[in-house]
């Protein structure tokens, strides 16, 4: 029963192969004589351009003149290949494996079947060989994994990758003389030597800019002199001083800070300071460790000079209201 299963699919494939393959020859035929006369209209148009001095034009036309013209050249490649299968369908029936005189021809026609939309007919002939050679051999020759052994030509006909300039130039030259066009080509020349700059670069440089306005800055400890540190102590403490008076007589309800309390909380600022500076440094290099102790040794001249300001302010205060008193 298997014998006859395989009698009757190797029929089926070998039919179904050469219907398909037979629309393919014919289908490319028709397509040919199509593209031919519109590239014929395509490269009169830009000899048309390139007479009325319109080179900017013609050089993007080119391109797709040149894009058709590989596609042109891959169909009558593939034209040939299937005419090739087609004629030896009864050696793909007869063995199991791929032979290896029909695996370019084979692997060719896979590799075009997705690309070439306008002949699906190459998409049924794909199939039916993936049903033959099984998953392995079609994503070999699909993806061009080494020995896969599509031709090189349909590849290149296939790419695509836009054309060089030199590939560009040469058909502009090619359509000029084709068509009795005297162009001077001498600024085409030299926009096609013309080095582009990447346009990636400018993201980058924003990039770059932003990163740079959102880098962390250093905290540079202003380091002043003990003279201007205690006077602005002074100066802090003496308000704080007259912001505590609400009463209206100036010596009666008084309050005055006592030592005890002014050292507690210049002892307090100064080790907020201290721990908020060293917790600053953990994570510094060498020279804001430096700086870091230099602030610190400032803060500590500066308690000094706030408890030097608080027991001048304490004497001239008892000073007063023992004078007050005596009054």
């Amino acid at each position: 029963m298997s014998l006859l299963n395989q009698l009757f699919n190797r029929g089926v494939f070998g039919a179904k192969c050469k219907t398909c393959l037979s629309l393919a020859i014919s289908r490319i035929k028709l397509l040919q004589n199509k593209r031919d006369l519109q590239l014929k209209q395509m490269r009169k148009e830009i000899a048309q351009f390139l007479q009325a001095g319109q080179d900017p034009i013609a050089r993007i036309r080119v391109e797709h003149v040149i894009r058709e013209q590989n596609i042109w050249a891959a169909y009558e490649i593939l034209e040939l290949f299937c005419e090739f299968v087609l004629a030896r369908v009864p050696i793909l029936e007869s063995q199991k494996e791929c032979p290896s005189e029909l695996r370019e021809a084979v692997a060719s026609i896979i590799f075009a079947a997705p690309r070439c939309s306008d002949v699906p007919d190459l998409l049924q002939i794909k199939n039916l060989f993936l049903a033959k050679y099984g998953k392995e051999f079609v994503i070999a020759a699909t993806e061009l994994r080494p020995d896969s052994g599509v031709n090189r030509a349909i590849i290149e006909k296939l790419s695509v990758s836009a054309p060089s300039g030199e590939i560009r130039l040469k058909v502009l030259k090619e359509i000029a003389k084709e068509y009795g066009v005297e162009w001077d080509s001498s600024s085409t020349e030299a926009e096609f030597s013309k080095k582009h700059e990447d346009l990636l670069a400018g993201s980058k440089q924003v990039c770059a800019e932003a990163a740079v306005l959102h880098a962390p800055t250093k905290q540079v400890p202003i380091k002043s002199s003990p003279s201007n540190g205690e006077n602005s102590v002074l100066l802090i403490y003496a308000n704080q001083a007259s912001q505590q008076q609400h009463a209206p007589s100036p010596v009666g309800n008084m309050t005055f800070l006592t030592n005890s309390e002014i050292e507690s909380s210049a002892d307090n600022c100064t080790a907020g300071l201290v721990s908020d500076i060293k917790t600053e440094t953990t994570s510094r290099s060498s020279d804001v460790l430096e700086r870091a102790r230099a602030a610190i040794a400032s803060a500590e001249r500066a308690t000094a000079a706030a408890r030097a300001a608080a027991e001048l302010v304490n004497v001239k205060f008892g000073s007063v209201k023992l004078e007050g008193a005596s009054s």
